[in-house]
């Protein structure tokens, strides 16, 4: 253990003694002046901080430097009242304050601890209690804050991280003040009452035990408990004013008290100016030479800073002028033009109140809420959504861009409600049409007074921050294999480790590669099929990746055994629209199949193609105009290829195979699909 470990509960051992064993005067004195000189180094270091976090030890050094003066209060009042010399740092200072006469220094003494209790450690026990009871209040909105930066892209996560940390930090330190105030408080009165006990303490001893006269004995004892007293209040005052100090700085600032007072109190010329034609006036009132002394150091003061000033304004400017040039000359740097932004909202000026926290509007906690949703429902981190105005569209529109391509747009009326039918309500209602920009629904703008009664009659009600959250949330759904590099998968991977360690070794890189994985999991997410599960994920590469390394064979491997998430999100218990193939459209299937280096492929006639396409176009119409979401069921072999075959015509369209079905789960089917 090094020294700096052990200092500490040495400390705290030698203090927990000193209430219970007698210490000689010499070493007492020793420990006086190490209270004192401690006291005044944590007060030089208060006054010398620039950022309240940076004396995060301040409440725990209050307990201790407390705990530590009371322990010598018990030690000298042991000496005091046992008719015993206290040591030179208490005698010295009960002569030197009171000059020899027993008034004036309990009059002193009396003024301290006043002063010190009823000024200043009641002010800093206030302060302390407003303070820790703000920084709570103001934690939610300082998160949302960070979050509303993040997303918008002003800061990375690594920032978002020490932001937060900083405010757990700021709310941690003023609470533990608010308690640690308390104990200067209690500090103050515990030292008014030692002090009054050892006086009629000594009193009585000296009388009784010593057989002193009263006198006597009351200047011997009252001299020396004043001087103890004066030791303890002393370093106590210090640290009542530590804590002031540590408590009345205003958040975190670049510079210390002294230069923070030195530049707005004394920075302003024109206050200096006005200040010395004061004391000008007065002098001739009160006192002449010092305010004479004042009014001219004032003004000589204000001239100095004016002058200064000047100079400081005119290098200002030539500095500035010199980095422009300089700008201008320096050839530019393209690099931070080559980063595409993943995700992009743009929209026209209009949009901007649903964007701006200070107009009441919620896009950003919208954009942080979808990301946390996408995180729960696809299982991957979904990249920072970039959100920004674009004067060069509508005012009403907005556009949605996946890596620096547009990929969807729409339009809002931010005064109106969009109002969708579900399919059953045959009541029609009045406002202006338009299409849902997510699904491509029939909808119906209208006014805020017709909300109710749309929601009455059955109408889909959403407001103009709930249609982009939509629409959004559906984009980054049907891009998700393409949001999903090498890099999110390493950082999916390391979170497995950390829970799952033995999986990835036996992985990664020895079976599988990370670029493989990410193939693997793209194809899934393609399919909408969600990557939370990872663990199990891992575990089936792991177990097929020494058999193959074709990452469409690994993804029927792992649909597998994901079979019971996969049914049981595609396959709900009311839907029974499920479409099986005919066995001669598989075997013809399987035998159109062919197998390269490259991968394997289907060699279809275009004939068969478009029967295929136009059998299937005919079952699925059946199945919508109930109102009902197909779903087709094949053979484990066929599978895939049916679906690329398909997804050209219908990109959602779900295909499952017999062993992605959970056995415990009843399906009838209600039509098949013939060549």
């Amino acid at each position: 253990m090094s020294v700096k470990d052990a200092s500490v509960p040495v400390l705290l051992i030698v203090v927990i003694l000193l209430f219970i064993i007698a210490v000689p005067a010499g070493v007492l004195d020793v420990m006086l002046a190490i209270n004192i000189m401690l006291s005044a180094i944590i007060l030089l270091n208060t006054i010398y901080t620039t950022d309240t976090l940076g004396l995060t030890i301040f409440p725990t050094l209050v307990v201790i430097t407390t705990v530590y003066r009371l322990s010598l209060n018990v030690s000298t009042s042991r000496l005091i009242l046992g008719g015993k010399s206290p040591g030179r740092v208490v005698e010295g200072f009960g002569e030197f304050v009171g000059g020899g006469q027993l008034v004036v220094g309990a009059v002193v003494f009396l003024i301290i601890t006043l002063v010190n209790f009823l000024v200043i450690t009641k002010g800093s026990e206030r302060v302390a209690e407003v303070a820790a009871r703000f920084t709570l209040d103001a934690m939610p909105g300082k998160q949302m804050a960070i979050d509303a930066d993040l997303n918008s892209g002003l800061i990375n996560e690594q920032d978002a991280k020490t932001r937060r940390m900083k405010i757990q930090k700021e709310a941690d330190f003023y609470g533990a003040m608010d308690g640690a105030s308390k104990f200067v408080k209690n500090d103050a009165i515990a030292g008014l009452v030692i002090t009054v006990i050892n006086i009629v303490g000594g009193i009585v001893l000296g009388t009784v035990l010593y057989n002193l006269p009263i006198m006597e004995a009351l200047s011997k004892y009252t001299i020396l408990t004043i001087g103890d007293g004066l030791v303890s209040q002393l370093p106590s005052l210090m640290i009542s004013i530590a804590t002031s100090f540590i408590v009345t700085r205003s958040g975190a600032s670049e510079t210390s008290v002294s230069q923070d007072m030195y530049t707005q109190v004394f920075g302003n010329p024109k206050v200096l100016y006005v200040a010395s034609a004061l004391a000008f006036v007065i002098s001739f009132i009160l006192a002449r030479v010092p305010f004479l002394f004042l009014s001219a150091l004032l003004a000589f003061l204000a001239f100095a800073l004016s002058r200064r000033q000047r100079k400081e304004s005119i290098q200002e400017e030539v500095e500035i002028e010199e980095s422009e040039v300089e700008e201008i000359r320096k050839p530019e740097n393209v690099v931070s033009l080559l980063q595409v932004d993943p995700i992009e909202l743009e929209f026209g000026y209009g949009i901007i109140p649903l964007a701006d926290t200070s107009q009441g509007g919620d896009l950003l906690d919208r954009v942080v809420m979808i990301r946390r949703q996408l995180a729960l429902e696809l299982g991957m981190i979904v990249p920072i959504i970039r959100l920004r105005d674009n004067i060069q569209i509508a005012p009403n529109e907005y556009v949605i861009k996946i890596k620096g391509v547009e990929a969807a747009q729409g339009e809002l009326m931010l005064d109106q409600y969009m109002a969708m039918n579900p399919g059953f309500v045959e009541e029609q209602i009045d406002g202006i049409q338009t299409i849902e920009p997510a699904f491509g629904m029939p909808a119906t703008w209208i006014s805020e007074n017709q909300r109710e009664r749309a929601e009455t009659l059955g109408y889909t009600v959403v407001d103009p921050p709930s249609v982009i959250a939509t629409h959004l949330t559906e984009i980054i759904k049907k891009y998700a294999h393409e949001l999903l590099g090498r890099q999110e998968v390493q950082t999916l991977v390391d979170n497995v480790k950390q829970n799952y360690p033995a999986i990835v070794d036996e992985l990664v890189p020895k079976l599988l590669g990370i670029g493989e994985i990410q193939k693997v999991l793209a194809n899934l997410l393609k399919e909408g099929v969600s990557i939370r599960d990872m663990a199990t994920i891992l575990e089936t590469l792991a177990d097929y990746g020494s058999v193959t390394h074709d990452t469409d064979m690994l993804t029927e491997y792992t649909r597998q055994a994901l079979g019971r998430a996969i049914s049981s999100h595609f396959i709900s218990d009311g839907n029974n629209s499920i479409l099986t193939l005919d066995p001669g459209l598989e075997q013809m299937i399987m035998e159109s199949i062919q197998r390269t280096e490259s991968g394997a492929f289907l060699t279809l006639e275009p004939t068969a193609t478009n029967s295929i396409i136009n059998n299937l176009t005919k079952q699925i119409q059946k199945i919508a105009q109930i109102g009902k979401t197909p779903v087709v069921l094949s053979s484990p072999v066929v599978r895939l290829y049916f679906k690329r075959l398909t997804e050209q015509v219908f990109p959602g369209l779900v295909v499952l195979s017999y062993n992605e079905l959970d056995p415990s789960l009843e399906i009838q089917a209600v039509g098949m699909v013939g060549a």
